[in-house]
């Protein structure tokens, strides 16, 4: 039997995680010390440790190859340590909040990165950032390393509302590079724990940080799983304006959790139409192309090389065959190998069809260059949808389709998440709906995005659009019509919905963070009961709670008689009071989880009865109080 268990409200602090795991590895290594003030502190011992492993523990005064900068150890903290902010369900802003399975949340990047790492751990299978660029001109997030969440700077424009600060990277500042670095560390760190296995991120990026993005995704998510570095032309050619060598192209890094065994995409029509040779003996595989048999190029094999035997002719490669004899034989016989000679000297080349035996199109091998979808695009796309001039430079919704299209491992899987947390003007979700609609897809997404003041007076403001994050709420939401209404009949199951949350300070009053640290003089026996703040909602509550138990904030919810039902019975939360009868009828529903409140319970009689009732009808739910 599972006992009660008090709810904590907060994600986990990863330093303590990571410590406790090597611990467990390696008690014997652990120690104590003394650190500059005489406080006593945990410590290893790192000679112990090294001959444990063998290998060489280095101080932070050695000498070695590494990538740093000015406040890289803070950075490297502020993405382990915890939050308990929460996310607060906004349903007037949202789209089929209840059916949807799209989420966009609105606040800081990096806090809302915090929320998600538990419940959403390996289990994105694609992320697409556009982040500042570091121009000198764009905002950068300034994070606060010294107050705490539930500390508030008081909100001028310049600040969000968690106290972190956007500033305006100018070079002069002496922080130019500084400042981005320590703004992209945290969020790609933990943006590497919510890939999938097989998961693969892309970051948009321009030549003024191409160099130092690419050395820390090199340390965070290794250099060997570097997929490629995609040069996109952006622009049909120079603009009126340009001076000495006109700049056409952008780079969008890729790098995988690991480095995929194969990354294939869909073939385009330019591709498709080259297959033009016909073959009657196939004729539901398509046209083909030929290809030669023979290479030159790879590694000797010795068993690659042996004699084909055509019209009682011997035919030898120049170096070896790409295939074994066992499969060359059975293309032979196949007739799928076409032989030309020519003065003595024969062509082996074999049949390359465009689709399979069972009429499967053929996939192609993605390229580095990317001239087939521009910058004026993605500006066309959004002026028609929303109008001119409210978005600068928004990427086309065609350049992530064709991220989203790849085929990774040859799995073809078209039901999966993919995270946008800079996601601006909501290009990504548009693309997620616009591929749905032409695929049949389940893809669903997470949109992230600071609600950062549109500038007075800008065609954006004019427009009704207070937000960067107003605008991308209005692009999903017309966007999504656009696409149901060009596509009737076969959107009629599409997902073009998206459920809204907010970045809030915790639902929680600070007595129930620090209840040791408050004087009972400042507590009142209201203040001792509830120790939820007063604005918030049941509806709050169930959101902060879902993170804690790691259940997907696209869930579905129902709320019957003052009590929520999520997934069904999978979890059932009830903030209400409730008597024992009641009780006893949701642990009849023998859910996974269960959570009331502390002041659920009249007395101390009805909680040790809430614990012997589930013990009778439901003894493997899991029992939470808050």
């Amino acid at each position: 039997m599972d006992d009660q268990t008090k709810l904590t409200m907060q994600s986990q602090d990863l330093s303590d995680l990571k410590f406790a795991q090597l611990q467990a590895l390696f008690p014997q290594v652990f120690t104590e010390a003394k650190d500059e003030d005489g406080n006593t502190i945990r410590a290893i011992n790192t000679e112990l440790l090294e001959q444990e492993i063998n290998t060489k523990v280095l101080d932070g005064k050695k000498e070695r190859y590494e990538f740093t900068w000015p406040d890289k150890r803070q950075a490297i903290r502020m993405a382990n340590t915890p939050t308990n902010a929460a996310l607060r369900p906004c349903r007037e802003e949202s789209v089929d909040f209840d059916t949807t399975e799209n989420l966009y949340i609105e606040g800081d990047n990096l806090e809302v990165l915090k929320l998600l790492r538990e419940t959403y751990l390996n289990k994105v299978k694609m992320i697409y950032i556009d982040p500042p660029y570091n121009t000198g001109k764009d905002f950068v997030y300034r994070d606060n390393f010294t107050e705490s969440v539930g500390s508030f700077l008081e909100k001028d424009g310049q600040y969000d509302e968690l106290g972190n600060r956007l500033v305006t990277n100018l070079e002069s500042n002496g922080r130019f590079h500084t400042d981005w670095l320590n703004m992209m560390y945290p969020r790609l760190k933990i943006a590497r724990d919510l890939l999938t296995d097989d998961g693969v991120i892309f970051i948009s990026v321009d030549d003024g940080e191409i160099e130092n993005l690419k050395k820390i995704c090199h340390e965070i998510f290794g250099s060997t799983n570097h997929i490629a570095t995609f040069v996109w032309k952006n622009k049909y050619g120079p603009g009126a304006f340009t001076r000495g060598i006109a700049s056409l192209h952008e780079y969008i890094l890729c790098y995988g959790k690991v480095f995929p065994d194969r990354i294939d995409t869909e073939l385009s029509e330019e591709e498709q139409i080259k297959y033009k040779l016909k073959d009657s003996k196939y004729p539901t595989r398509g046209g083909f192309i030929t290809q030669p048999l023979a290479t030159l190029s790879k590694d000797d094999r010795p068993n690659l090389v042996y004699p084909l035997v055509h019209e009682g002719v011997e035919i030898w490669p120049n170096k070896q065959w790409i295939w074994s004899k066992d499969r060359l034989s059975r293309a032979y016989e196949n007739d799928e190998i076409v032989i030309k000679e020519k003065h003595g000297k024969y062509s082996v080349r074999f049949k390359q069809y465009l689709r399979d035996e069972n009429g499967k199109m053929r996939s192609g091998t993605p390229l580095s260059l990317i001239t087939s979808v521009f910058n004026q695009d993605g500006t066309k796309e959004i002026t028609n949808l929303i109008g001119r001039g409210v978005f600068d430079f928004p990427k086309p919704v065609d350049l992530v389709k064709k991220f989203l299209s790849l085929i990774i491992n040859g799995n073809e899987d078209c039901d999966f998440t993919i995270l946008d947390f800079f996601s601006g003007s909501s290009t990504t979700a548009h693309a997620v709906m616009q591929l749905n609609a032409e695929d049949g897809g389940k893809r669903k997404f997470i949109m992230v995005q600071l609600p950062e003041e549109t500038p007075e007076n800008s065609p954006a403001r004019s427009a009704g659009f207070e937000t960067i994050s107003d605008i991308g709420k209005e692009r999903i939401r017309r966007a999504g019509r656009k696409i149901k209404e060009e596509s009737p009949i076969t959107t009629t199951d599409l997902d073009v919905g998206f459920r809204v949350l907010k970045l809030a300070s915790s639902n929680m009053k600070d007595v129930f963070y620090t209840p040791d640290e408050t004087l009972q003089t400042d507590l009142s026996f209201d203040g001792l009961v509830n120790n939820i703040k007063e604005d918030r909602s049941d509806e709050d509550l169930l959101f902060q709670v879902m993170l804690e138990l790691g259940i997907p904030l696209s869930s579905k919810i129902e709320k019957r008689d003052g009590v929520f039902y999520v997934e069904g019975t999978y979890l059932i939360a009830c903030f209400q009071a409730v008597d024992n009868e009641q009780i006893k009828e949701i642990a009849q529903k023998e859910p996974y989880y269960v959570v009331f409140r502390d002041s659920s319970f009249a007395n101390d009689s009805d909680s040790i009865n809430f614990g012997q009732i589930f013990a009778t009808y439901s003894p493997h739910t899991k029992r939470r109080v808050l």
